[in-house]
């Protein structure tokens, strides 16, 4: 089963803020990323997936709208 991005998140108690200052970066790109207003490249996701414990398998990605 897969989860969203802000689930997982949620999940982990974490929010925007905790996860923008552990992947350095800012609160809104965190809450664009979750809400699919901008892509998120590998390296991020890769760092989100190891601070949610999760595999990339088991999360999904919303669909950049504009």
């Amino acid at each position: 089963m897969k989860i969203s991005l802000k689930a997982a998140r949620v999940n982990m108690n974490l929010t925007q803020e905790d996860v923008a200052n552990a992947l350095r970066k800012s609160k809104g790109t965190i809450n664009a990323w979750e809400n699919g207003k901008s892509e998120i490249d590998k390296a991020n996701f890769d760092a989100l997936c190891r601070l949610y414990k999760l595999s990339g398998d088991e999360i999904f990605l919303p669909i950049k709208t504009t």
